[in-house]
């Protein structure tokens, strides 16, 4: 007998399965939520009572919630002050979109030369997606599949280091390229370098996606600076 989380005869394009998710990720994305949206403010200490009361939740999950997003660095551990969002600097934000920015144009360039036909049609998709979300004004969602493009342009290159090394970077500053974003001007510029991106991914025209990229990091960076 299939259960429901099984695919049918139908077709498994139809009945994907079903994905059950751990306290530890709902606690996770909640927390991460909080701090990109500014919830949660740069240099603000995490009173892991209180935030543990407005997410329903005990110390335990929190605290491991905690430790993830200090490896990824968007939370630092403070001798006699405990977790504490970090605060960046604008030399900080220059220097990790400089990595990524390099990182994002080899993969984007792999990506071009190599990935499938069914690997570049899946980032389309997330694409469309983004502008039915950006469409219906839906800030965060929009942005946390900004940032799956972004991942996906670098996977689809299919090299593990590369996908750790911009893994590492992009969540660290999350916080700063979701306010980058604010205001209808900047969202709308950054929205079109997107569809320019993805003109360039379908074509497999790897000089020009390339060359978007790293104008959208550079813009990306004058965004971000004005705010912080």
């Amino acid at each position: 007998m299939t259960s429901e989380a099984e695919t049918t005869s139908e077709g498994p394009e139809l009945y994907p399965r079903i994905t059950r998710r751990t306290l530890h990720e709902e606690v996770l994305e909640r927390l991460r939520d909080m701090i990109i949206e500014g919830r949660l403010a740069p240099g603000q200490r995490i009173n892991e009572g209180q935030v543990g009361a407005q997410l329903g939740v005990s110390r335990t999950p929190l605290r491991e919630a905690i430790k993830t997003l200090a490896s990824e660095g968007l939370v630092e551990i403070q001798p006699a002050k405990g977790a504490v969002v970090r605060k960046f600097t604008a030399k900080d934000l220059y220097q990790v979109l400089q990595v990524l920015k390099a990182l994002e144009q080899l993969g984007a360039r792999m990506t071009c030369e190599q990935a499938s036909d069914a690997a570049i049609a899946a980032i389309n998709d997330l694409h469309v997606e983004m502008m039915e979300l950006y469409r219906a004004s839906n800030r965060l969602e929009y942005f946390k599949l900004n940032q799956a493009i972004h991942s996906a342009f670098v996977a689809a290159s299919e090299n593990a280091v590369l996908v750790e090394m911009h893994s590492t970077l992009q969540s660290r500053i999350k916080r700063l390229r979701f306010i980058g974003n604010e205001g209808p001007v900047k969202w709308a510029g950054a929205v079109a370098e997107h569809e320019e991106m993805m003109v360039a991914l379908l074509k497999r025209d790897a000089d020009t996606l390339a060359e978007i990229i790293g104008r959208h990091m550079d813009s990306t960076l004058e965004r971000v600076r004005e705010v912080l």
